[in-house]
């Protein structure tokens, strides 16, 4: 297997880049960060997770309606690197102003965190859409695995970073404040996702377009309605979508869940932050190790089996008890987790016609955000009916078993029928 190529190398690195910004801004520090200055301005606790929920929807809503539209534009020339670089500015500069903002700002800190979400969002859209650009149907396993196991690595060097500035900062071993510490580390994850982008900035061109029409935002709402009129041209594609819609809906539900699970079970919070940085590394070599099965046994078998592995986690689940049981479980999604998602990204991109990646990606964007609402609720509410959370957890079998059928029913052939254009690559 001969070595990445520079474009191939550029574009892995931005999964290592942008995945601080998930750990810190979106799960562990700035969540805490931002409860604690609405609890000084007099907010309820139950008002400010109201209003932390409200804000992550509206950016999932804003992302969700702008990625089809977006993504059929970017599929013209030149456009989708300018989009990218759009959308990653945004979020990096908003991820700064987050330590820059006052806390007693608490309204204007939400709104920064949407636009950085939006940005976040908006720009893996074109970077996901990248993956046909900078390497080959064969290569797109490994490339799309490479990409999520760094993504994982990346993440946890400045989480730690930050969280040893955090608690020395508890311990008074360090003279600043816990607020101090913690807009020092927003400006950490902001300044390593800007770095680290700078390589796919420089060595990531889109290869494959279509060319330039005279008002192409008025030509691309007509491709969208037709590509969406058009539908049974694309049965291979739009199964896997709707597949990957109840299976991933499970995967991130998991793993969104996880401490609010832990601490039902009465595990700390400082054990919980452990397992969450142990599954983050031994989600790296794992995730590594699927694409390459996936490229000997192919994606789509190695994706049911991950499919498998968690319905298997899911029945765990129902019988954990003890926190050694909690991190066997955590050490089960940690081996399948990042090699789902990454073999799903590769396989879809195989599917989609390479000079509208961009539209298609846009969708796969879409799914991928509202898969992140039946699970959640789901869990909720099996665990409120029946008074156990392990009940709640079980009940995501239904997601990975209803997603691996729809699974197995994606045509072997390409996503498009023979009628279809061909992919024009730039020369």
């Amino acid at each position: 297997m001969r070595k990445m190529s520079k474009p191939e190398r550029s574009w892995v690195f931005y999964d290592w880049a942008n995945s601080a910004y998930s750990i810190v801004i979106v799960t562990a520090i700035f969540p805490l960060y931002f409860k604690s200055a609405a609890t000084e301005a007099g907010i309820s606790a139950a008002t400010s997770t109201a209003y932390w929920g409200y804000a992550n929807s509206f950016a999932t809503l804003i992302v969700s309606i702008l990625a089809p539209l977006l993504g059929t534009i970017a599929d013209f020339r030149g456009f989708k690197k300018r989009f990218f670089t759009f959308f990653a500015s945004l979020g990096v500069i908003f991820t700064l102003l987050l330590a820059i903002v006052p806390t007693e700002q608490w309204l204007v800190l939400l709104i920064c965190f949407v636009v950085t979400s939006i940005g976040f969002a908006g720009a893996n859209i074109f970077y996901d859409a990248f993956l046909v650009d900078v390497t080959s149907n064969e290569r797109m396993n490994r490339i799309s695995a490479n990409g999520f196991a760094l993504g994982y690595i990346g993440s946890t060097i400045p989480f730690v970073i930050s969280i040893a500035i955090i608690i020395m900062a508890q311990q008074n071993i360090i003279p600043l404040s816990v607020g101090v510490a913690s807009q020092i580390a927003f400006v950490i994850t902001a300044l390593w996702w800007g770095l680290f982008t700078m390589p796919m900035l420089k060595n990531v061109e889109q290869k494959y377009y279509e060319e330039r029409v005279p008002n192409p935002v008025a030509t691309s709402f007509k491709k969208l309605f037709v590509t969406i009129k058009n539908i049974k041209a694309y049965r291979a594609l739009f199964l896997f979508l709707l597949a990957y819609f109840f299976y991933i809906d499970g995967v991130h539900t998991i793993f969104t869940m996880a401490t609010a699970y832990g601490s039902d079970i009465g595990i700390g919070s400082t054990t919980l932050l452990v397992v969450l940085f142990a599954t983050q590394v031994i989600a790296a070599p794992f995730t590594v190790l699927f694409g390459k099965l996936g490229q000997k046994f192919s994606d789509k078998k190695m994706i049911m089996t991950g499919i498998l592995v968690y319905i298997g986690i899911c029945i765990y689940a129902y019988f954990l008890k003890t926190a050694i049981d909690f991190w066997v479980l955590a050490m089960l999604v940690g081996t399948v987790q990042g090699g789902v998602q990454a073999l799903s990204r590769a396989y879809f991109a195989k599917l989609v016609p390479k000079e509208s990646s961009n539209e298609f990606f846009g969708f796969y964007n879409i799914f991928g955000k509202f898969a992140a609402i039946a699970g959640p609720v789901l869990v909720g509410a099996t665990a409120q009916i029946t008074g156990n959370t392990n009940s709640g957890v079980f009940s995501l079998v239904i997601l990975f078993i209803i997603g691996g059928a729809l699974l197995l029913r994606v045509p072997s052939h390409g996503g498009v029928h023979t009628d279809q254009t061909v992919s024009k690559p730039m020369n």
